[in-house]
């Protein structure tokens, strides 16, 4: 992620919630910053982490990590939902394309589509064998996702078992009954 972009989302989460400000805590010390509260929420979701993990990293309780990750996402869907999670218009159409085909030469293209495996760490026994892979050896959740180079997502399709491939999950998903219809 880059600085620009992070150093956005957390003023814009500053601005939104007092929690991610910089205020004394009971005994009248100085608390997290905003940019250590976003920076746990960030390497949570990042790297897969437990909220314990990261008290000697930051010096932050386990609690006060997890309430970090839970505003951080319900503010960020808050904030950036209705510009980022939604379905293109005509006008948004057009400039993606003008975008791609002067990035990669490539007329017609709207944005790129890419599966992902998220580790599920707590996966029920009964269903280790439908979410796990032979070559991730856990059992991972698949997160199908469609975004462009200016961060619109404007496709998302979570949940699907980790034992199936791309092609799979794409017969599966809802992403091309729009151009089917």
């Amino acid at each position: 992620m880059s600085r620009r972009l992070f150093t956005r989302i957390a003023n814009d989460l500053a601005g939104l919630d007092p929690f991610f400000t910089q205020r004394p805590d009971a005994r009248n010390y100085e608390g997290f910053t905003t940019l250590q509260k976003c920076t746990t929420a960030i390497r949570q979701l990042a790297y897969v982490t437990v909220a314990d993990a990261l008290d000697e990293y930051l010096q932050m309780s386990a609690r006060t990590t997890r309430e970090c990750l839970y505003r951080f996402c319900h503010n960020v869907v808050k904030l950036y939902s209705k510009k980022y999670l939604r379905k293109p218009n005509a006008y948004d159409v057009q400039q993606l394309y003008q975008a791609h085909e002067a990035r990669h030469g490539f007329p017609g293209m709207l944005g790129s589509i890419d599966c992902m495996h998220w580790g599920w760490h707590n996966c029920p026994t009964a269903w280790r064998g439908q979410y796990t892979r032979g070559d991730h050896g856990y059992p991972t959740v698949i997160l199908e996702a469609v975004a462009s180079q200016d961060l619109w997502i404007w496709h998302s399709f979570f949940g699907l078992p980790g034992s199936l491939n791309d092609l799979n999950v794409l017969y599966q998903s809802a992403i091309f009954t729009d151009v089917v219809m």
